[in-house]
């Protein structure tokens, strides 16, 4: 794994897609860990803040003191890390949005043992700006032709598979989403550009310090696998990161 960012309090790196961030029962036969890794790597113990999704890659922290993930945790939970992500959609998407959507905490007994039932549904917005659009001559559903979206998405909520619950809700699933996506679409991709990945990345965080007050602004490249299939639909000029960042809606913090 990349090392994104390091002081004396957390460490930043890019999570590969299909890497989970620690052990769990999601994947018992797995034996690799990002904790492990990254744990093994600089020699000293190491405290996840938050989580990305197993096929998710991107930025992802930890902090290198319990102090510090309390710290850290904190502004997660108050909405003080402002989360840029990247995204391929099935169709034309809108060129600006807002889902304002509530989401029911998803039962995972083998992961969430502690999980509610009955919980009520908790708040959940994402923002997000379409920066390239394209329609390809095949027929993967019932129209001749294919139509998809490149997207970047800014989280305004932390909910468990937000934005891909989020996309699906608006039916515009993220391509190589096997449990929130259209498999038709996920099955084209692997057949016509070798695609075998979720194409979500985390690239941006951006937040305030908790030790020091100074803002910290890490970004993610995309990896090879992400990059090919931007390249093959004629985004690979694309901006991203900060350069793509909306103008309309500045980092404040």
């Amino acid at each position: 794994m990349e090392v994104l960012y390091l002081d004396n309090h957390f460490v930043a790196v890019n999570k590969p897609a299909g890497l989970l961030v620690h052990r769990s029962k999601i994947d018992r036969n797995e034996t690799i860990f990002a904790m492990q890794l990254l744990r093994d790597r600089l020699g000293c113990r190491v405290y996840p803040v938050h989580r990305l999704d197993k096929p998710t890659s991107g930025v992802l922290v930890f902090a290198l003191s319990a102090e510090d993930a309390r710290r850290m945790m904190c502004l997660f939970s108050r909405g003080d890390v402002k989360k840029t992500y990247m995204a391929v959609v099935r169709g034309y998407s809108s060129e600006r949005g807002r889902i304002d959507y509530a989401l029911k905490e998803q039962l995972d007994m083998t992961t969430d043992g502690r999980a509610r039932e009955h919980k009520l549904a908790q708040s959940a917005i994402t923002s997000y700006r379409r920066l390239a659009t394209i329609e390809l001559a095949y027929r993967v559903g019932r129209y001749a032709t294919s139509r998809y979206s490149l997207l970047q998405l800014f989280p305004e909520t932390g909910r468990k598979h937000q934005i891909r619950r989020h996309m699906k809700h608006v039916f515009h699933p993220i391509v190589g989403d096997t449990t929130h996506g259209d498999g038709r679409h996920n099955r084209f991709f692997r057949a016509q550009f070798g695609c075998h990945r979720l194409l979500l990345a985390a690239t941006r965080l951006v937040f305030k310090h908790p030790v020091t007050g100074v803002v910290v602004d890490i970004e993610a490249p995309l990896d090879e696998a992400f990059r090919h299939v931007l390249s093959v639909l004629g985004w690979g000029g694309v901006p991203q990161g900060a350069m793509a960042q909306d103008i309309d809606r500045p980092i404040t913090l």
